[in-house]
């Protein structure tokens, strides 16, 4: 085996081996001790998918929890009465 082969070896070392800083993302402090069942990363759609879904659960929430019309969240949320209405939808 040369010298090369043990280089490339320790470099391909299981994680736990590794020493990286567990720096987490906007959604948790910590990679390690993530809430998600599936890294925002490894997501399809990624972040913003995550935030849609979390925006669209709001709006659902608003809507059935507290009565707020379709126009009403269009204004709350800032976007317009049409994506209030896809988001309810894909909500259910």
């Amino acid at each position: 085996m040369s010298m090369q082969d043990l280089t490339e070896e320790r470099i391909d070392l299981p994680p736990e081996y590794c020493l990286y800083p567990d720096m987490g993302c906007e959604f948790s402090p910590s990679c390690l001790n993530c809430c998600l069942p599936l890294c925002v990363y490894d997501e399809p759609g990624g972040k913003q998918a995550l935030h849609k879904r979390q925006r669209g659960a709001e709006m659902m929430r608003l809507r059935h929890g507290e009565g707020k019309s379709v126009k009403e969240l269009a204004a709350i949320f800032g976007v317009s009465v049409r994506t209030v209405q896809r988001a309810l939808k894909e909500s259910k």
